[in-house]
């Protein structure tokens, strides 16, 4: 009993830190993507706005999820990349992008009656 308790705390624990509308686009855009400046996650993650893209990072960085870079250049830039614990998540991520198409697959085999 008490592993169960256990592993129900552990799946909350992982439910919040991964909860939200964008996180797990943004771990997946940059697990597949790799390291990205702040304009090209914002491109590449369709329809978030830059505050909250910004929020978002820094919640993944506090986390450990995520290594945020200032590069010296001229203008300077920040680039993003996954942490190697970040980079665990590849499993969780390619299991919802499978179960994802699954979905998808079947929805658009269901027939729908029509009137």
């Amino acid at each position: 009993m008490e592993f169960c308790h256990f592993r129900k705390s552990s799946v909350k624990d992982g439910m919040d830190l991964l909860s939200g509308k964008w996180k797990i686009h943004i771990i997946g855009t940059l697990l597949y993507g790799g390291k990205m400046r702040f304009m090209d996650l914002q491109r590449e993650v369709k329809g978030i706005g830059a505050k909250m893209l910004s929020k978002e990072l820094q919640d993944l960085e506090a986390n450990q999820l995520l290594i945020r870079t200032v590069v010296s250049s001229k203008p300077i830039t920040v680039e993003y990349e996954l942490s190697e614990f970040g980079r665990s998540l590849e499993p969780v991520i390619d299991a919802i992008a499978e179960w994802g198409m699954k979905y998808r697959s079947v929805m658009m085999d269901r027939e729908i009656p029509h009137p």
